[in-house]
């Protein structure tokens, strides 16, 4: 992890103050420690603080401080430790985090990352031409069974392409970010078309080796086109079930039930 450090003091607010919500929210948060415990309360407020604003100031460092009683490097220590908390400018209608690890990497994060770059801004941590959008890369967001991912602010998109998470950012650009539905961007009518594809080539083909293999040997009424009379013959010899011959004859013998072992008293070891 690279050295985390505050923003320029070029870009840093004179003050911070938390709304009037907020600051009801807070003394209530604060209210829920015991005496003496209030400080424990810091990552809930710096959170608090990081949703109003979209990030963390100097000045909301030394707020937050004085609200419960801490010196400023202690607020600073927990502010720069976890990157959850953004301590440049962010998007003000979105702050992409592109998951950089190794399963989102293998699945196809570098050209999201690349997307980024010509979509927003060539480096990271930097607003666009207008202000309203900003990237990073990150570690691990938690979504590895649908990687490739990417963050924007609480919602999570998964099973991103390149052209989708285009779309996705000029949908935040163009302020419309609420009619993108977070979670799998694998559209249902795809994998559901997909799926059905993939089960009918499956079926039509295990039935033509069936129906093969029942006429190499034979022939049975069930399996293949060509009636005998040994159709019992045929379907031991396919190893089937005479009743449903696609069924296995294993599938129907029941297998017995092993003895529930127990070790002698004597093997037992003492707890």
């Amino acid at each position: 992890m690279v050295a985390r450090r505050l923003a320029d003091e070029s870009v840093q607010p004179a003050a911070f103050a938390f709304t009037a919500e907020n600051a009801k929210w807070a003394e209530w948060k604060i209210g829920l420690y015991p005496t003496g415990r209030q400080q424990s309360a810091v990552i809930p407020l710096l959170m608090r603080a990081r949703e109003q604003d979209g990030w963390v100031t100097r000045a909301t460092i030394e707020k937050i401080a004085d609200m419960l009683g801490m010196a400023y490097i202690r607020v600073l220590e927990v502010a720069t430790f976890y990157t959850q908390f953004q301590l440049q400018p962010v998007g003000t209608k979105a702050h992409v985090q592109v998951c950089g690890t190794t399963p989102c990497m293998l699945r196809g994060a570098g050209e999201l990352i690349e997307v980024c770059k010509s979509k927003i801004h060539h480096d990271p941590h930097h607003l666009n031409d207008d202000g309203t959008l900003s990237w990073e890369e990150v570690e691990c967001a938690g979504a590895c069974v649908n990687a490739p991912m990417v963050a924007i602010f609480r919602d999570t998109y998964e099973d991103l392409t390149p052209s989708r998470l285009e779309e996705i950012i000029d949908a935040f650009h163009a302020g419309k970010g609420d009619t993108i539905k977070p979670g799998t961007q694998i559209r249902a009518a795809q994998f559901c078309r997909r799926r059905w594809s993939h089960n009918a080539t499956g079926n039509a083909e295990r039935q033509a080796r069936e129906v093969r293999a029942a006429t190499a040997a034979g022939g049975c009424r069930s399996s293949c086109s060509r009636r005998t009379a040994s159709t019992n013959d045929c379907c031991q010899a396919q190893g089937r079930d005479r009743q449903n011959p696609r069924l296995p004859l294993r599938a129907r013998q029941k297998r017995p039930r092993s003895p529930r072992l127990r070790p002698k008293a004597s093997a037992r070891r003492p707890i």
